[in-house]
């Protein structure tokens, strides 16, 4: 039987009216080529010609919403505006209307606790490989909602597996890209070993970070260690945490290598929605007692806390 064909009309229609997942969590999403601000996730649709969907030329950013407001708004612009740059991608609009866009977006999404994604990428124009196709840069902004995670999950802690997937190189590592292959491929490791996250490493056997999130120690000293960030994207919730941390313990920035986490206090995970959770087993052995201990706790009621002060109200 012949593939069908149909009128642009009826395509139109057929998109309306078919349901798509998204319906579940997607509240509001802005398309610049349009313009404007969407309720209707059924037409959250991006275009294949864009060299973001085919050839991952674009970058991200991920907030998080908590109590009606996006937090660490400006951080994640300064990130998105250094990714973009990194990728010689130039924004088809200001970084400050794309701020207050982020925010239209998430109130007409209504949602009190959930996500926003920025997405920005080389623009539509052809199926090749050459920026050049690209007249003029896309960009994306979708909201949704979302439960944040129950106290349980820091009351209990995570587990983590060393990844088989090494650490990004440093010229990718620095760019927030959409070619998130080798953290995909981390998830899935970490799926298949039954636990909840996989920890990367570079070749010389320095640790580097988790699929979506940084990882630090407090060591045998005492001293509170993020790795360096030249393998790693320089995540705004570990630096938050790093300054919080400053002025009632010592902080360094340096190398760890694996055999310092089994010998580790506390193996930490930081992110924005994840704030600091204690990953209480690694490789099958305990961190120290195995469960959640005194600075986990204590920086991530500090990191919310200071999230919450200085989140942006929608």
């Amino acid at each position: 039987m012949a593939t069908p064909r149909i009128s642009s009309q009826e395509w139109i229609q057929k998109v309306q009216n078919t349901p798509r997942k998204a319906e579940n969590f997607v509240t509001a999403f802005y398309e610049h080529s349009i313009g404007a601000i969407c309720t209707d996730a059924r037409l959250l649709r991006i275009p294949l010609d864009d060299h973001l969907v085919h050839r991952g030329d674009g970058c991200f950013e991920s907030l998080t919403i908590a109590e009606n407001r996006v937090l660490e708004l400006d951080a994640h612009i300064a990130r998105l505006e250094h990714s973009a740059a990194k990728l010689g991608i130039q924004a088809p609009l200001s970084y400050d209307e794309i701020r207050q866009i982020v925010l239209d977006t998430a109130k007409a999404g209504g949602a009190a606790h959930g996500s926003v994604k920025l997405l920005m990428g080389r623009g539509e124009g052809g199926l090749g490989i050459s920026p050049k196709e690209c007249p003029v840069a896309s960009f994306y902004c979708v909201a949704a909602k979302g439960n944040p995670p129950a106290p349980s999950y820091w009351e209990k802690g995570i587990t983590a597996c060393r990844s088989a997937i090494p650490a990004k190189q440093p010229f990718l590592a620095q760019i927030k890209s959409t070619n998130y292959l080798p953290n995909v491929f981390m998830a899935q490791e970490a799926e298949a070993k039954g636990v909840d996250v996989s920890i990367s490493f570079d070749e010389d056997g320095y640790l580097a970070e988790a699929a979506i999130a940084n990882v630090g120690i407090i060591d045998k000293n005492n001293i509170f260690v993020l790795p360096h960030f030249k393998r790693a994207l320089a995540g705004t919730t570990a630096l938050m945490a790093k300054s919080i941390a400053e002025p009632y313990m010592r902080t360094e920035t340096r190398n760890i290598r694996e055999e310092e986490i089994f010998d580790a206090k506390e193996f930490l995970l930081f992110g924005t929605g994840s704030q600091c959770v204690a990953i209480t087993h690694y490789e099958g052995e305990k961190i120290a007692d195995g469960v959640p201990m005194e600075n986990a706790k204590k920086l991530q009621k500090l990191i919310y806390q200071k999230l919450i002060e200085t989140g942006t109200p929608f």
